[in-house]
């Protein structure tokens, strides 16, 4: 950690700087600079309101798949077990990476498709977590669950409109 002082490196974690003994204990801590930031960090996913998960059971094809997404305006469909658990996810992206250019792609196993497992979110989450989630993995749809039931979907999309938000409110 470099002292903002003397420009001396000192080692992670250090309270002082060896050099000039100017407190660096200040520099470690988290500081909320704006509402947005707050926001983020604060709030949870539950602000969102997320919307009812679109489901297909796991032995879907893919025709009817993309004729539930079409129907109901979303860019996913959450994959679901006979018991309603959560055990993929089948997204706009999908189609055009992993099935345009297949022959009679509209009879094809959604099961062959989706992303299995897919990463997930809790009410509780805070924003901050849920964004990262999709940052770090390169995500635009996070399913949100309680236990491994699928109860919601977010999007990258509701969360900018939440920052949007923000910056109105301020």
């Amino acid at each position: 950690m470099h002292c903002p002082a003397c420009g001396h490196q000192n080692k992670p974690g250090s309270d002082t700087c060896s050099n000039c003994m100017l407190s660096l204990a200040h520099l470690g801590e988290a500081i909320q600079h704006d509402r947005i930031e707050l926001g983020l960090t604060t709030e949870t996913v539950a602000a969102l309101e997320p919307r009812q998960p679109v489901t297909v059971p796991l032995e879907a094809n893919l025709g009817s798949a993309i004729r539930l997404m079409i129907d109901c305006g979303v860019g996913a469909v959450l994959v679901v077990s006979e018991a309603g658990k959560l055990v993929g996810i089948l997204t706009e992206r999908d189609f055009l990476i992993k099935v345009a250019g297949q022959p009679d792609y509209a009879l094809l196993s959604v099961r062959d498709f989706m992303t299995r497992a897919p990463e997930t979110v809790l009410l509780s989450d805070t924003l901050a977590f849920a964004l990262g989630k999709m940052d770090a993995g390169g995500y635009r749809h996070l399913p949100v669950v309680e236990g491994e039931f699928p109860i919601g979907v977010i999007s990258v999309r509701d969360i900018l409109r939440h920052i949007t938000k923000l910056c109105q409110d301020v």
